[in-house]
């Protein structure tokens, strides 16, 4: 089964749009990488400061691959000409997919 990275993010209020813009720039940036499976940015909605990045691997080894390559390098710190990060903390969450559901298909 597939493995679900979530990434929790803290994102000060006045950074919440610099990061929803960032996030919309680096369109296609892992859509492309073997082993993909799906991408969400959730914005927090009830009195918290925490956005999660939600993606599906079909397997551990895939997302390491990404994140040892292409990953590391968007995940790399301000450097540089680079911005600083939106968030002032981060965290990685993993999880593996032991059961599952989509809609019916009638």
């Amino acid at each position: 089964m597939s493995v679900v990275k979530i990434n929790v993010l803290t994102v000060p209020e006045d950074q919440r749009e610099t990061l929803e813009k960032r996030f919309a720039a680096r369109a296609g940036a892992v859509e492309s990488s073997d082993g993909f499976e799906w991408f969400e940015l959730l914005r927090p909605v009830e009195g918290t400061d925490t956005y999660l990045v939600y993606t599906r691997w079909r397997s551990e080894e895939d997302f390491r691959r990404w994140m040892e390559g292409r990953g590391q390098a968007a995940h790399a710190g301000a450097q540089g000409d680079k911005p600083r990060p939106a968030a002032t903390d981060a965290t990685l969450w993993s999880f593996e997919v032991v059961q599952q559901a989509a809609p019916r298909q009638d």
